[in-house]
């Protein structure tokens, strides 16, 4: 009998410890359960791991940089959507510079010949009318120019009468006046025609000392250059 027991006993000892070693514990089966989806995890990285040489199963990766369309953008020549305006450039001008044309000087007109006296109408002349108070040069008849001339007072009065020109002095100054007589053109012993700058300041408010005076400065140069010694000088009233 006590064999029999021992061996009973030893008979339940070997089946106990043949069951705990293919049972475990309810974590250890939430951790079987768990290990699919580790597996699963780690499928990618076993697939990484692969051996050098062996073919790759992994879908090729794509980059938006490394697209066909965004390269062939990249290498496209930039555009603008407007078309490119044209430079302008400015026409010449061709309007003709406008240019100025110097001034000329007309020569004064001629006078008419009405009032004239007819010893002033043959050779070269200084017509002198005391009415008209005018001094014209006159040439074979035709009158060059006039100009305004001033007489003597009542007590020494400018001869009236045909003379000649006896002497020139262009900067004459009188020897008994004492006063200047410019362009002078003596006809009748100290009477003579030149200008007189109390005459072009004053007026008809002087008188001379029975010279013929004349205002017009460059009027009297111009007659001084062309008058001639025996050239007539006609003093009259019209």
């Amino acid at each position: 009998m006590k064999k029999t027991r021992i061996s009973v006993a030893a008979a339940v000892a070997v089946i106990l410890a043949a069951s705990a070693c293919s049972s475990g514990s309810s974590s250890d089966k939430n951790d079987a359960k768990a290990q699919p989806s580790v597996s699963a995890s780690a499928a990618p990285s076993s697939a990484a791991a692969s051996p050098a040489g062996s073919p790759s199963t992994s879908a090729p990766t794509t980059s938006a940089s490394a697209s066909p369309s965004a390269s062939a953008s990249s290498s496209a020549p930039a555009t603008s959507a407007s078309p490119t305006a044209k430079p302008t450039t400015a026409k010449p001008t061709t309007s003709k510079p406008t240019t100025s044309k110097p001034a000329t000087t007309k020569p004064p007109a001629k006078p008419a010949a009405g009032n004239l006296d007819a010893r002033c109408m043959t050779g070269r002349a200084m017509c002198v009318d005391k009415t008209t108070r005018r001094l014209t040069w006159v040439i074979d008849g035709v009158p060059q120019y006039s100009t305004e001339v001033r007489f003597g007072s009542a007590e020494l009065p400018t001869r009236e009468g045909a003379f000649t020109v006896q002497s020139k002095s262009k900067d004459h100054v009188s020897t008994i006046y004492h006063t200047s007589m410019p362009y002078a053109m003596f006809f009748s012993g100290g009477q003579a025609v030149h200008y007189s700058p109390d005459f072009a300041a004053n007026g008809y408010n002087g008188a001379s000392h029975g010279c013929v005076n004349v205002r017009n400065k460059a009027l009297i140069q111009q007659l001084f250059n062309e008058a001639r010694i025996g050239d007539k000088v006609i003093v009259y009233r019209s």
